[in-house]
C-alpha cells in the first residue's frame, strides 16, 4: 500500500498477509482521487473514513493537506495497523504529531475503533468529504448511503465516495452524481 500524492506522497505501508480487508488498489485510488479534485480541494478540508480496512483513505487524505480526518474502523488489528502506520509517519519527518492540535482545535487525525453504524447514528459533525468502502458483501450495505444524508454528515458543498461491488446500483438516489469503475472497483459520488 502507497501514498499517490501530497506531503507523504510515495510512502509504502506493508500489510499483514492476515488482514481480512482488501485495500483499495492504486490504480483506483489514484483514478478515484484524480476525478475527486474537479469537485474538492482537500486541503484544509475536513475528511471522514469509514470502514478504514488498512487506513489507505485515512492516510492519502492526511498527505493531501486535509485538516482533519476521522477514521472509524471496527476491527482490532486493522485499528492497530492504521495507528502504527499514522506513528510512522509522525516518526518520518517529526511534522505530523497525532496529539498536535489544527485550526479547528482537533487533532489532524482521530483514529477510532468502533462500529460505524453507531458513530454515523450519534456523529454530530458535518466533513467536507466522506469516504465509506465497506465489506462488499455487508448486509447493510445499501443503507449506509441514506444513512449518511439523513445524518446530515455532509456539508451541503461537500462530496461523498462510497466504494462497492458490481452488484449495486445507486445511480437513482436523489443525492448521486456519477459512478466510476476501475476494474472490480466500483465508486458511486453523491453530493
Amino acid at each position: 500500500m502507497r501514498i499517490i500524492t501530497g506531503k507523504y506522497k510515495g510512502r509504502h505501508f506493508d500489510i499483514p498477509r492476515s488482514f481480512k480487508a482488501r485495500p483499495t488498489t492504486d490504480f483506483a485510488k489514484e483514478n478515484i482521487f484524480n476525478v475527486l479534485t474537479g469537485y474538492l480541494d482537500f486541503e484544509g478540508a475536513t475528511a471522514l473514513d469509514l470502514f478504514s480496512g488498512t487506513g489507505s483513505i485515512t492516510l492519502e487524505l492526511l498527505s493531501r493537506g486535509c485538516s482533519q480526518v476521522v477514521s472509524v474502523e471496527l476491527d482490532r488489528d486493522h485499528h492497530r495497523f492504521i495507528q502504527q502506520c499514522l506513528q510512522k509517519l509522525s516518526q518520518g519527518d517529526g511534522s505530523f504529531v497525532t496529539s498536535q492540535i489544527s485550526q479547528n482545535n482537533r487533532p489532524p487525525v482521530t483514529a477510532l475503533r468502533g462500529d460505524v453504524f453507531r458513530f454515523v447514528k450519534s456523529c454530530k459533525q458535518q466533513f467536507d468529504f466522506i469516504f465509506a468502502d465497506p465489506p462488499y458483501a455487508l448486509k447493510e450495505l445499501p443503507t449506509i448511503t441514506d444513512l449518511i444524508f439523513e445524518k446530515g454528515l455532509l456539508k451541503p458543498e461537500g462530496i461523498f465516495v462510497f466504494e462497492h461491488g458490481k452488484d449495486h446500483d445507486f445511480s437513482a438516489h436523489p443525492h448521486f452524481v456519477e459512478h466510476r469503475c476501475y476494474g472490480s472497483v466500483n465508486f458511486s459520488i453523491f453530493r
